[in-house]
């Protein structure tokens, strides 16, 4: 390990107050980090930390040293900017934030095409179900799909857009005859995600709006338990299309009364950020890169179709950044 690597271990210790906190923040051992500070503190000849079972402290000397230390982080992020900017290329770490239906579907493909094009970008990446789970202080940007989306003082752009569908695998449908009719619905049993419309949902027709009641035997707060649940063959579920695309195409979910349109069936995929007077280089490259990607993807769908694309494909189509 080098002296430089071992610098930022203590930082990281410093600020954490923690050397368990500080080895799961730079994803390392608890042992990487004790040596990491242990060499320092050898290689300086002075004790930077004080540690016992309970509680970590610095020392006089440690203070001092962690200012220093800190502008020196400091000054090599610089240096990193500095080379991205002259050469046009980001390089370093984003944090990034991803619900954990989009985790799931669309993000793996997103980074692997953006780090074929930037190979000197790294990701932090952390999944979650809402976000109250999360700390806006934590990540550089967050994909959340949502339905709605919350009042926020962040920065929020719709990228992508799905809608729901209703499915079924095929042993539940051997069980039960598929439903043919809204009213054939009351007899099945229903898969219901938290977050989605209450005991009913309602189906839009020429005639007007339709209100079904539904029968759900199960409530879960993740729609990708509940699509786990659907392809056991637990019930009908209504899910994002975006979610079940792959179980579509393989034959373990299948669509039923795909030919009713759903009320409250659009899903938006939204990209926030905070607000940045001087946005880095790594973060506005990644933007640029994720609204192009759907961009493409769009008009890939719209030489391919002359329906509406949200329909007739089952994988998340660009609304514009």
């Amino acid at each position: 390990m080098n002296k430089l690597a071992s610098i930022r271990i203590f930082v990281t210790v410093a600020q954490c107050l923690s050397f368990a906190e500080a080895a799961k923040q730079l994803r390392v051992s608890s042992s990487v980090v004790t040596r990491g500070v242990a060499m320092l503190e050898k290689d300086l000849d002075v004790r930077l930390v004080n540690r016992t079972t309970r509680h970590v402290s610095l020392t006089p000397v440690g203070k001092q040293y962690l200012e220093y230390a800190i502008d020196l982080m400091k000054l090599l992020e610089s240096m990193d900017e500095c080379v991205a900017d002259a050469t046009q290329q980001p390089a370093g770490c984003l944090r990034i934030s991803a619900s954990a239906s989009f985790a799931s579907t669309d993000l793996p493909h997103l980074l692997t095409g953006y780090r074929s094009l930037q190979p000197r970008m790294n990701f932090e990446l952390s999944v979650f179900e809402t976000m109250s789970d999360i700390d806006p202080a934590g990540f550089d940007i967050c994909f959340n799909a949502a339905r709605r989306l919350k009042d926020s003082s962040l920065i929020c752009k719709p990228i992508a857009q799905t809608c729901d569908v209703i499915v079924a695998s095929p042993s539940y449908l051997e069980r039960h005859a598929a439903p043919r009719t809204l009213a054939d619905l009351a007899s099945h049993d229903v898969l219901l995600a938290s977050d989605a419309p209450s005991r009913y949902w309602e189906f839009r027709d020429r005639n007007g709006t339709q209100r079904v009641v539904v029968r759900p035997i199960m409530n879960l707060q993740s729609p990708l338990m509940v699509k786990r649940a659907a392809c056991a063959g637990l019930g009908i579920a209504r899910l994002p299309r975006s979610v079940v695309m792959d179980e579509l195409s393989d034959g373990t979910l299948r669509m039923v009364l795909n030919d009713a349109e759903l009320c409250e069936s659009e899903w938006t995929v939204w990209l926030l950020y905070s607000s940045h007077r001087h946005m880095p280089i790594v973060l506005r490259a990644f933007i640029d890169f994720v609204a192009g990607f759907y961009e493409k993807r769009s008009f890939g769908h719209a030489q391919r179709s002359t329906g509406n694309p949200m329909q007739m494909h089952p994988d998340l189509v660009w609304s514009g950044v």
